[in-house]
């Protein structure tokens, strides 16, 4: 098998690619270098939105250089083609897909992919999306979970590739398990990790042809990136300090367990 993937420049994506590594069957990464991973916080915020805002982004970062500590970068030789945002579905980008042949392609952490790149991708391709589809599709959507004092709905949906956000047919979800004292970036970190594990072990177990896609039912919500602002982090560190996980496992909130797609139960 050939794997093509497409991927963020942040360690949890290279995290990912370096655990699919290890299988020998990584041909070629696309990476599109992204963003600053802690912002400065807009201007004009109340003090208190202030130290929130600079506390979340913090604590994101510890999490995530815990988490993926030594995985700042691709640790095998792989063949490479770096974009940007503007060049991740250019003339080139496509043409270098193009003249290659490749048996599964996975995306996670990239822009939207246009139709003339999808066009010219294997007929497995997949994209790893942080949020539980189609209840948590688009943007930011390992927070709202924990905003809706839901923590055990936030996971990680694989799906095909489609022009539409979030909406392809799912082929898995992965959720983490929960453990006292976990704050917030720390399940959105265990829940990558469990992707990537899930991953190697479907790639491992099951042809591509036999692979199942189920088509994504019932009423969710797509949030766009407008939908949060810094305020809503007072109701995780203000209100909750963070501890939402402990009061969940404490059975102090209601526990509503999602609806999880498993191509792993598809093999028991």
């Amino acid at each position: 098998m050939k794997v093509l993937l497409l991927t963020g420049s942040h360690p949890r994506h290279l995290y990912l690619v370096n655990e699919l590594s290890k299988l020998g069957i990584v041909a070629a990464h696309i990476i599109e270098v992204r963003e600053e991973f802690v912002p400065q916080p807009p201007a004009h915020l109340e003090k208190i939105d202030e130290e929130n805002f600079i506390r979340h982004f913090a604590d994101r970062d510890e999490a995530e250089q815990r988490h993926f500590q030594g995985h700042a970068t691709v640790h095998t030789d792989i063949l490479t083609f770096k974009v940007s945002h503007s060049t991740l579905n250019s003339a080139e980008t496509i043409e270098w897909v193009k003249n290659q042949t490749f048996d599964l392609a996975i995306s996670y952490g990239v822009h939207m992919l246009s139709k003339e790149l999808l066009e010219v991708m294997p007929e497995h391709s997949w994209n790893i999306h942080g949020g539980l589809s189609p209840w948590y599709k688009g943007n930011t959507t390992l927070f709202w979970p924990f905003f809706m004092l839901r923590p055990n709905w936030a996971g990680m949906t694989v799906h095909r590739l489609t022009t539409r956000l979030d909406a392809g047919e799912i082929v898995h979800q992965a959720v983490p398990t929960l453990a006292y004292s976990d704050g917030l970036h720390d399940v959105a970190c265990k829940a990558v990790i469990q992707v990537a594990e899930d991953l190697i072990s479907i790639i491992q177990s099951t042809p591509l042809e036999k692979i199942i896609y189920t088509p994504q039912k019932g009423n969710g919500k797509l949030w766009i990136g407008t939908d949060w602002m810094p305020q809503h982090l007072r109701f995780v560190y203000n209100v909750y300090n963070n501890d939402i996980v402990d009061q969940f496992l404490d059975g102090k909130l209601s526990r509503i367990e999602p609806s999880i797609i498993s191509a792993l139960r598809n093999e028991e």
